[in-house]
């Protein structure tokens, strides 16, 4: 790239109604010209088609004066301390990159952190948003893992994905390819990355083995049954009791679970009948803990794995002795944070995991969870319908 000239892209989003799909198209082309003998200086143009304003015109110094994020000052109430504002970015950097932030989910992670309550919390104020996809439109002079125009996601948490443009570092940043859904991209690093480490790590299953899961309908969940149908292993996929659970359950079982049950009916005889057309499974999968993680392991073949991944309704995990001494089972934990920092020297791993991730993608084999979208400016409705109960529907930020 001439350092003479500024990369000029066109963003382009097409909102489809139907299954709150959004599919993007982006083009882009450099514009050069000539001034006094001399190369002039490109524009960045960026054009959203979602009712909004059509911006022309911004140089890369504009774009980052002019850029906006979510920023929280203190922990609290997400609809309290997160606001909308003007974000000051420094210049690109010989190691650094410019991207365009095209679209970014709100996670329970997330909403942790602005409270205050998860594990690892970043210093104060900050940008909040830990997973999303942009889109690169300058590259630092000593850049090579990167070009303009590439799709990329943080390598790890703690960018700040809740705003409309960021200067970052190349090596936080890995690529992805363009020819998979805005929607698809946007949700990928951390659910389905998570989904496909447990399904993998933990348990050697073969096809005709089975897994069961608690919180099935989360962002995790759905991408524990497709990829798990993609691979033939059978999912046993419980959830709450609410008013539309037939509606959830069809959604389900069309993602390829094998079954979907309520919480009460791991407690019932119908467990039995249901293990006669389905193997018990070798892997658990909790995202809940409490009561239901202790019938999740009940179910646990001789040998069985029950991994946490997280402890929605805030109570401990207990594992019965009968559990541990007749049955021999293990119980392990998951954080796919500490995976990517355990990992993050090993660019294969990384690489092999998003590969086939996204190959599962193009086969229509794993979509993104319902989503909901929202401009930024409707933040607060977003993070409101977070956090919400019973919900299934990803709340996901256009920039």
């Amino acid at each position: 790239m001439n350092g003479a000239n500024v990369s000029c892209y066109a963003f382009r989003f097409v909102r489809l109604h139907k299954r709150e799909i959004l599919r993007a198209s982006i083009a882009g082309q450099r514009l050069k010209s000539t001034q006094s003998g001399n190369d002039s200086h490109s524009h960045l143009l960026l054009s959203r088609c979602t009712g909004h304003t059509i911006h022309r015109g911004y140089s890369t110094n504009s774009l980052v004066r002019g850029c906006r994020g979510l920023l929280y000052r203190n922990h609290g109430d997400p609809s309290q301390v997160v606001q909308l504002e003007n974000v000051d970015l420094p210049p690109v950097g010989p190691h650094s990159v410019l991207v365009k932030m095209l679209a970014a989910p709100i996670n329970p992670a997330d909403i942790n952190m602005v409270q205050g309550t998860y594990a690892i919390l970043p210093d104060l104020p900050t940008v909040g948003g830990n997973e999303g996809v942009g889109q690169v439109a300058e590259v630092g002079s000593q850049v090579t893992t990167l070009k303009v125009g590439d799709w990329v996601i943080p390598r790890d948490t703690g960018l700040g994905t809740w705003r409309t443009a960021a200067v970052l570092s190349a090596k936080d940043l890995i690529s992805l390819p363009s020819d998979i859904p805005l929607l698809s991209a946007a949700t990928l690093s951390v659910n389905p990355c998570t989904a496909i480490r447990m399904l993998s790590d933990f348990e050697d299953l073969k096809p005709g083995d089975s897994v069961i899961q608690n919180a099935a309908n989360s962002g995790v969940g759905q991408a524990v049954i497709q990829i798990a149908a993609a691979r033939g292993v059978h999912t046993i996929n419980v959830v709450r009791d609410r008013p539309d659970l037939q509606q959830l359950t069809d959604r389900l079982k069309a993602m390829g679970a094998t079954h979907v049950i309520k919480e009460e009916t791991l407690r019932r005889p119908e467990m039995k009948e249901l293990f006669k057309t389905c193997p018990r499974p070798r892997l658990a999968l909790n995202g809940v803990g409490g009561k239901s993680a202790t019938e999740l392991l009940r179910h646990l073949q001789t040998g069985g794995t029950m991994v946490t991944y997280g402890g929605m309704a805030k109570q401990p995990v207990t594992v019965p002795v009968s559990a541990l001494i007749f049955k021999d089972v293990k119980v392990r934990g998951f954080w796919v944070t500490r995976w990517k920092k355990d990992h993050s020297h090993d660019e294969t791993a990384a690489r092999g995991m998003l590969d086939e991730l996204c190959a599962l993608i193009r086969a229509g084999k794993l979509t993104a969870p319902a989503c909901t979208e929202h401009g930024l400016e409707d933040f607060k409705k977003a993070l409101d319908a977070a956090m919400q109960p019973y919900t299934s529907a990803k709340q996901v930020l256009l920039m």
